[in-house]
């Protein structure tokens, strides 16, 4: 522990002390010990104690001697830290600035589960989840499951394929199937992700990134199957992939992936991790109006000369018609063989199979035309790296960002939530600056990528710890490679590794001696 203060605290025996008079066994007294350090972080960050003690009320309400010891150890947590003196530093949080409305706090994989609520709401079509339950996505399936008032259905399957099979069924059948899992269920749905992109189905796949391969570090974080969401299918099989940025992030990334996936008839990858999906922030609750809506276009009758051609695509979008079985006019063939153009025949035809592979991927790319242009954070204009990420990185990088930035320098960053297609306009960013770094708790998955597709020297900056990515030593890399794109020497001095590495400071917060 070279370098830190150790505050050693008797948290068990000061609890126990704390809370005598209430009668309770030494070891029901030593439960109480949480809300002793409650109080202590309270006093340590300047947090109210008043919400607290009301909880408490609310939930011990029936049994009044754990109520009161519970009140008392947190009491005597705070005490402790106003009286002993032991703790030299105390911090005060400034309320964050943002718009006003009505808040919550939110955790990635209730965000998500919502998100797909309303975009089932949305699109006026039933949702199906089939999943089989696995860390750190199961939390999904639970939510869902309590969801039935909205038209959620959900199958706990018997294996990750059968999960996945029977989101196909339903999309088939004309609701928004949706399958939930982590790397290793990828690996077992790879076929019949297949499937949906050749029946092209709106699927939604949401991928719950953790450690790996195999079964790897399941309650560790990790977005390590960018790759194996881009390629990890037989044939040409392109899927759009989807990453939110943050735990709230869920919400509107679940929407956006169900609108593509119904607009463009094809299953989309969902991109969270185990950081988000466990991690919480306060979330700005929308209202119903402010939410898009998704037009699911289903089939009605024919659609040219009184016949009903099942692969007659829309000359925006690409996308087949949407017909669910039971209409009468609307019987066409469907499966995992090769398609014929137009009426959807099984086809052997060599050309035909090259024309509909590049119909395929055309109808993906064909996505990028209704993204909004990319918003890339560059204050000064001045900038030569650019630093560009996705999903949970936007954080550490963010906070690097502000480092590098406060100690004068210049860097620009740019956060990406569509990864299969790209923006339209991410080349021409990529071109406008002289360096470009891709931090990623990876191998350096996303930089490949980016070199592959726009020929640029993106040079990765990857951690594969299982854990979040550090904004100090970030900031330091960063600060590295604006001294070489500028010619000189880049100290950060305060900003930079001379704080430790796990402290963040935002600019609000300030010590108070």
């Amino acid at each position: 522990m070279a370098g830190f203060a150790v505050q050693p605290v008797d948290l068990t025996g000061i609890t126990i002390a704390a809370v005598a008079e209430f009668g309770l066994s030494r070891k029901d007294a030593a439960r109480a010990k949480n809300m002793f350090a409650l109080g202590l972080l309270s006093w340590m960050y300047g947090r109210p104690t008043e919400p607290t003690v009301a909880f408490l009320k609310k939930k011990f309400a029936k049994v009044p001697a754990i109520l009161g010891a519970n009140i008392a150890a947190f009491r005597a947590g705070w005490n402790y830290g106003e009286t002993t003196e032991t703790f030299v530093v105390q911090y005060e949080i400034k309320p964050a600035v943002m718009p006003t409305g009505t808040y919550r706090n939110i955790t990635g994989n209730l965000a998500l589960s919502y998100g797909l609520v309303a975009a089932s709401v949305r699109a006026g079509v039933p949702l199906f989840l089939g999943s089989y339950p696995i860390t750190p996505a199961s939390d999904i399936l639970h939510e869902l499951s309590k969801h039935k008032g909205f038209g959620v259905t959900t199958l706990q399957a018997e294996d990750e394929i059968a999960g996945i099979g029977a989101a196909i069924g339903a999309s088939f059948a004309g609701q928004l199937g949706v399958t939930t899992t982590s790397g290793p269920g990828i690996a077992l749905k790879s076929e019949a992700i297949g499937l949906a992109v050749m029946t092209e189905l709106p699927l939604v796949v949401v991928n719950v990134q953790r450690g790996g391969p195999s079964t790897g570090l399941p309650t560790k974080t990790e977005q390590a199957d960018l790759l194996q969401a881009m390629y990890g299918r037989n044939g040409e099989a392109p899927v759009p992939i989807i990453a939110p940025q943050s735990p709230g992030d869920c919400f509107a990334a679940a929407l956006e992936a169900a609108r593509i996936a119904i607009t463009y008839r094809t299953p989309v990858f969902l991109l969270s991790d185990g950081y988000l999906a466990n991690g919480s922030e306060p979330w700005a609750i929308p209202t119903i109006d402010d939410l898009p809506v998704i037009e699911p276009g289903f089939a009605t009758g024919p659609n040219k000369d009184g016949e009903f051609l099942p692969y007659l695509r829309d000359e925006a979008t690409l996308a087949r018609p949407w017909a669910p079985p039971g209409v009468a006019g609307l019987e066409h063939r469907i499966g995992g063989l090769e398609k014929a153009d137009v009426t959807g025949n099984i086809s052997y035809d060599p050309v035909n199979h090259d024309h509909m592979v590049r119909l395929r991927a055309a109808k993906v790319q064909r996505i990028a035309d209704s993204l909004p242009p990319l918003q890339v954070d560059d204050p000064s204009g001045q900038a030569k790296v650019l630093v560009i990420g996705w999903g949970s990185t936007y954080g550490p990088i963010g906070a690097a960002c502000r480092r590098v930035r406060r100690a004068g320098n210049h860097v620009a960053q740019v956060h990406l939530r569509h990864l299969n297609p790209f923006p339209n306009d991410l080349g021409e960013i990529l071109q406008g600056y002289d360096k470009v770094l891709v931090p990623e708790m990876n191998l350096g998955q996303l930089s490949r990528l980016l070199r592959a597709e726009f020929l640029v020297d993106a040079q990765g900056y990857n951690h594969v710890y299982g854990l979040p990515l550090k904004a100090a030593e970030l900031a330091e890399a960063i600060g590295i490679l604006v001294g070489e794109a500028e010619g000189r020497e880049v100290d950060l001095g305060e900003h930079g590794l001379n704080l430790p590495a796990d402290h963040e400071t935002s600019p609000e917060e300030a010590p108070v001696r």
